[in-house]
């Protein structure tokens, strides 16, 4: 294995590793105020600027620069006053601009993410703040859609300043929250929606409409996983689907992430192949039309920082000679900070961008040294290789391919699976090798059912239907046939807090360590491994 510069391929990745240790800094606790972690900041950023002629100076002040910025970009996202953290629960009225409508299966209740845009009395400095609410809804009352802004009251709860990052909790202050708005109910419609969010919300209606074509009545279960990988709506699996899924460490098949914007952003540059002469006219359509998927689906993070992620990917390898898709992946994780860094604490987030990462550090280099080492009838020249040495060849690139890369997402995978959900899941290497090329015909399908449906060509959209419902029907027997295996998943807490992000950022620094000085010695493969391997052994409590 050769020696790699990751300064060279990505010299982005300078700048997003200190912001993200800023932003640890500033999660761990208020150690300067904001203007003056701002005014550091933009002296240390000018004080690089000055010395570019002296590279170790230049680049320890930009790396000071951006550990500054990381903790400011906390302070001011998270916008949190110390007053409430001894606020007790009260009841509140306020007007709340809708953000994000969280799709339900009860048709009384209603909730969401919100900005406030009106407070008062003895809340008023809550304007401008995010905050997620619940409130339940009369016979007749439509939920809101984004965009609406409505008058409501309830219960107004503040979050605590650094909860458990694997609770709800955790998940809104991930997004920036500081205050829980519960028992509400809505006094009034002071806007309505625009009409782009009304008809991205007619489109969803469209789309699971389509989505059901010829299954709905039939196999309203498999309509329902349909739905629920495609459009996010994991609300219509039924309790024992979610809790086989989440047992086999297969759920985020049902996450609109990565893999399904992946396949769907490839399909829509394969449908805008007549456009190839025009690169940049093609990756502008494709970027916006895959945007109006992101949207009319919800605008989940996870989508869109997927979204953000296939962008950049689809830049590199259409306007770039040579492409990077390591560089991609580093400019999209710098976009997503600077937009939204607090995603960097959501589970989210650390699984979309450690799995890739692991894939491409770890995972394809390994699959390189693996054929390096041996190939079937290596002895003889290509030239007088018959059918089968072509065949167990072609077999052979393929499985270590896949072996390596699920080896290498893996670590990531069991680190994140304890540390997030609770869950320790041995099992899930094996499953997702099978399923996870299955999921991506499944993807596929649907999206041939859309294009079809919304083409008018309804017998097209149910022949899609049925055929990605039969893939999903072999996924769901290979799921319950894999939780049955003894030790396949199990219950399972790290003994402390701490060891979930040591670990993670443990094996962070060794892959980038290892592909930095191109895995050239043996012991260097070993050591993620037995890193997680001894952090499982050793740091975990069973229940």
């Amino acid at each position: 294995m050769t020696r790699r510069s990751l300064g060279h391929r990505a010299p982005l990745l300078w700048l997003v590793l200190p912001m993200m240790v800023g932003l640890a800094a500033g999660q761990a606790g208020e150690f300067l105020r904001v203007e003056w972690l701002l005014v550091g900041a933009i002296t240390a950023g000018s004080f690089a600027l000055w010395q570019t002629r002296r590279p170790r100076v230049w680049s320890g002040a930009m790396v000071a620069a951006m550990i500054l910025v990381g903790a400011a970009s906390y302070a001011l996202q998270r916008g949190r006053l110390p007053e409430w953290d001894a606020l007790p629960p009260r009841e509140a009225r306020l007007g709340l601009k809708i953000d994000r409508v969280f799709v339900s299966a009860d048709p009384s209740k209603v909730t969401g993410l919100a900005t406030v845009v009106r407070s008062e009395g003895h809340v008023r400095e809550l304007e401008g703040q995010r905050i997620y609410f619940s409130a339940f809804l009369k016979k007749s009352e439509v939920a809101p859609l984004r965009t609406a802004v409505v008058e409501v009251v309830g219960v107004l709860t503040t979050l605590a300043r650094n909860p458990p990052g694997d609770t709800f909790d955790g998940y809104l202050a991930g997004a920036g929250m500081n205050f829980r708005l519960t028992r509400a109910r809505i006094v009034a419609e002071e806007k309505a929606a625009t009409g782009y969010a009304q008809f991205c919300a007619r489109a969803a209606q469209q789309f699971k409409k389509i989505l059901g074509l010829g299954i709905a009545d039939k196999r309203p279960g498999l309509a329902g996983l349909l739905r629920a990988m495609m459009l996010g709506e994991t609300h219509e699996l039924s309790e024992k689907q979610q809790e086989l899924f989440r047992q086999s460490g297969s759920m985020h098949l049902f996450a609109i992430s990565g893999l399904n914007i992946a396949v769907i952003a490839g399909a829509l540059q394969m449908l805008l192949l007549p456009l190839r002469r025009w690169p940049v006219v093609r990756l502008a359509v494709g970027a916006g039309l895959l945007w109006l998927f992101v949207d009319i689906t919800g605008g989940a993070p996870s989508a869109v920082r997927a979204f953000v992620m296939a962008v950049f990917l689809q830049a590199a390898l259409l306007l770039l000679k040579p492409a990077s898709v390591w560089a991609a992946l580093v400019a999209s994780a710098l976009a997503v900070l600077v937009v939204a860094p607090l995603q960097v604490f959501g589970a989210s987030f650390v699984m979309s961008y450690g799995i890739v990462a692991a894939l491409l550090l770890l995972g394809l280099p390994m699959g390189e040294a693996w054929l390096e080492a041996w190939t079937p009838a290596a002895d003889l020249p290509k030239a007088a290789w018959r059918w089968w040495h072509q065949a167990a060849n072609a077999t052979w690139r393929w499985l270590a391919a896949a072996l390596a890369v699920g080896l290498a997402t893996t670590l990531v995978g069991l680190l994140c699976g304890v540390h997030y959900f609770g869950l320790l899941t041995p099992g899930a290497l094996v499953t997702n090798l099978a399923l996870i090329p299955a999921a991506m015909i499944v993807t596929l399908g649907g999206f041939a059912a859309l294009v079809c449906g919304l083409a008018g060509w309804t017998w097209g959209a149910v022949i899609c239907n049925h055929a990605a419902s039969l893939v999903f029907l072999g996924i769901e027997h290979v799921v319950a046939m894999s939780v049955r295996v003894p030790g396949a998943f199990m219950a399972a807490k790290f003994s402390a807090a701490w060891i979930g992000p040591a670990a993670l950022t443990a094996l962070g620094v060794i892959l980038l360590a290892g592909y930095a000085l191109g895995w050239r010695r043996r012991i260097f493969w070993w050591a993620p491994f037995a890193l997680v391997a001894g952090v499982l052994i050793f740091g975990i409590n069973f229940s």
